[in-house]
């Protein structure tokens, strides 16, 4: 982890763990969490055990669907009187309807086809009276497009499935571009699956609390556009919580499990592993506390003022790991980004400080926190080496190592309006030493992008897996302007 380059730097001195522990205990001593809605320790449950699963939103995601199509038998146009229409019917909401309960939606099919005006209608004032999360159309004929404007003007997300040989190019040209609005002209049905996760993602940040641990003050707002709520509290309700979680047998569990799957083991001692599972634990707690979903913490100011005798960092990548956003330095956007990740593609982002290898023109993605599950949630962890937070030289940071030659994407919201996307290639994992910086350092081939220096952002987001017309998608949807890094790199200034 390491401070924006507007911020001012880290100058973390030596101090062993020892005194590190006699500091934290009396900081957390004298420290008062104000405000606090719920306080654990007066309850007496501090080192209850807490599953991490029930912090990530599962709202309920409401979406209407509806086969618009002429009167059949058909005779000319596509998809012509060959097609097997109802099979067709049949085998599509046969799918739609397992891709909506692998994401976790509720999805209504209506029974009849819409083959009138009248229908059509009357089905626009059915969303126009309940209001769904999205609408999702199939269209069976080249001349249901007409249709497709009455349920525009609802005002309802809407997805239209247009399977090859339904539309062409100007059927699509200009309706596909209005936000609000997603053309899925294919055969493939992961892509509506997709467009069901993407309606998902939107309601799961409507229902987010993001904890924000920084500062000395109390404050709650909210997000404008993704509906998320975001609540700061006193930097030192964690250094708190931390100073009174005690060494359970959970967090020993903990810290033997990580210690285990690890490649292997450079600097941190099993106390490291203990200490680091606690901060795992308070985290937790401060969440069931606050009644969060996601936090970011100033984790660099704690260990600078040596608030707390081990970073974060391991407890991060398990919260990234487990589809719980744990952000870094206390970054708003670092966060919404990481949520975008964990909402949308069911798997973890990594918050990096972007780096320029002037020789290569690579990206070199750098930080001490990276989740292991990058393929996603359930499926197997990449390997990862057990190392120190490198600035500090203390507590556990997960050295993730990547998989050279897998395609990734850049995402980073500027603000609730703006969300950077790029793509590249993993090209290597690079060490420290002989490399200073942070322990998991991910060389990217950039696409798309001449010159790694133009490379836009800060606290990108870098996960598995092109996604940029899946970004551009969500972007369209909600109202998001998407930027991309300058593709021509600018002429060098002469004098």
């Amino acid at each position: 982890m390491s401070r924006q380059p507007q911020s001012s730097q880290c100058n973390c001195c030596s101090m062993s763990r020892r005194c590190f522990l006699a500091t934290a205990a009396g900081a957390a001593g004298a420290a008062v969490v104000a405000g606090a809605a719920r306080s654990a320790f007066a309850a007496g449950d501090v080192a209850e055990q807490l599953d991490i699963a029930q912090f990530r939103p599962k709202p309920l995601v409401k979406i209407k669907s509806a086969v618009v199509r002429l009167h059949p038998p058909y005779w000319l146009g596509w998809p012509g009187a060959s097609y097997d229409l109802e099979g067709q019917r049949k085998e599509y909401a046969n799918q739609f309807a397992q891709s909506a309960a692998r994401v976790g939606v509720q999805l209504e099919a209506i029974e009849e086809p819409l083959e009138t005006n009248e229908a059509v209608d009357a089905f626009a004032q059915t969303l126009e009276a309940e209001k769904p999360d999205a609408v999702l159309l199939s269209l069976q004929h080249m001349d249901s497009w007409r249709h497709a404007d009455r349920i525009y003007k609802t005002g309802v997300p809407m997805i239209i499935f247009a399977p090859v040989g339904t539309c062409f190019t100007g059927h699509v040209l200009e309706l596909s571009r209005r936000q609000g609005v997603l053309v899925i002209s294919s055969l493939e049905t992961s892509a509506v699956e997709q467009a069901l996760r993407m309606v998902r993602a939107k309601r799961q940040y409507e229902e987010t609390r993001l904890l924000v641990v920084a500062g000395d003050k109390r404050s709650e707002s909210v997000l404008e556009r993704l509906g998320t709520k975001v609540r700061n509290i006193p930097r030192t309700a964690m250094e708190e919580m931390f100073a009174q979680m005690p060494a359970t047998e959970e967090a020993h569990e903990i810290a033997k499990k990580m210690f285990k799957g690890a490649q292997k083991v450079v600097e941190p001692s099993k106390d490291d592993g203990v200490n680091a599972a606690r901060t795992y634990l308070a985290a937790k707690r401060l969440l069931k506390d606050e009644e969060a979903n996601a936090l970011t913490t100033d984790c660099l100011g704690m260990v600078t003022q040596k608030a707390v005798p081990t970073p974060p960092c391991m407890a991060a990548s398990m919260f990234q790991d487990a589809g719980v956003t744990y952000g870094c330095e206390a970054d708003v956007f670092g966060a919404m980004s990481l949520m975008l990740c964990s909402y949308l593609f069911d798997r973890p982002g990594y918050m990096n400080d972007p780096v320029p290898e002037t020789v290569k023109n690579l990206l070199i993605a750098s930080h001490c926190v990276s989740g292991t599950k990058l393929n996603g949630f359930d499926k197997e962890n990449e390997p990862y080496i057990l190392r120190s937070h490198s600035e500090s030289n203390i507590g556990i940071s997960v050295q993730s190592l990547w998989r050279v030659g897998q395609p990734v994407t850049l995402a980073r919201f500027q603000n609730p309006n703006e969300l950077i996307v790029d793509t590249g290639v993993v090209v290597s994992n690079v060490d420290t030493p002989p490399a200073g910086g942070c322990r998991t350092s991910v060389e990217i081939a950039m696409d798309r992008v001449e010159d790694a220096r133009d490379v836009l952002g800060f606290h990108q987001v870098v996960f598995y897996g092109n996604h940029r017309r899946d970004l551009q998608n969500f972007a369209q949807m909600y109202g998001i302007k998407v930027i991309n890094s300058p593709e021509k790199a600018p002429a060098p200034k002469l004098t």
